[in-house]
């Protein structure tokens, strides 16, 4: 018999556990900031002992989709640019963080940056988003309420 998957939420590349490859972003709402330390891996690597420019990318994705969450809004990524400023070493703790810059109704900016641990910034990102419409924004958040029920509160 197999295992059933685990959840969705535990597979998400950005801050899911359950994938091996994944950057297993710890997540924490300050206000309507998101703020997330990584430690990007072996696995992650573009150039030798530098993470790939798509782990960058996606972990200011996630971060500034985490914003819009702490915001109170149900969004996908409609676009996103990517200001890349050094590399970003492998193995070495960084964090990220972001925020919603404007909500226009129907669609929400938001900038995002990544650290390394002494401060310096690895590169920046913003981001367009689409509010999802009310009917899925509702499935997603049912899905996830009751995820976190099962987790402890997580």
């Amino acid at each position: 018999m197999q295992e059933a998957p685990a959840s969705p939420r535990h597979w998400c590349f950005g801050c899911g556990s359950a994938n091996p490859e994944g950057l297993h972003i710890e997540f924490r709402l300050d206000g309507k900031r998101a703020l997330g330390e990584f430690t990007p891996r072996e696995t992650h690597q573009g150039y030798p002992g530098v993470a790939h420019g798509g782990v960058a990318a996606a972990a200011l994705d996630e971060a500034m989709g985490w914003a819009m969450y702490a915001a109170g809004a149900w969004t996908m990524t409609a676009r996103m640019q990517v200001r890349y400023r050094k590399p970003l070493p492998l193995g070495q703790p960084v964090t990220v963080s972001a925020r919603v810059t404007r909500n226009r109704g129907r669609w929400l900016e938001a900038a995002g940056k990544l650290r390394s641990a002494s401060g310096e910034v690895l590169a920046e990102g913003r981001a367009l988003f689409l509010r999802l419409p009310k009917e899925e924004a509702r499935r997603l958040e049912a899905f996830y309420l009751a995820r976190s029920r099962q987790d402890g509160g997580r």
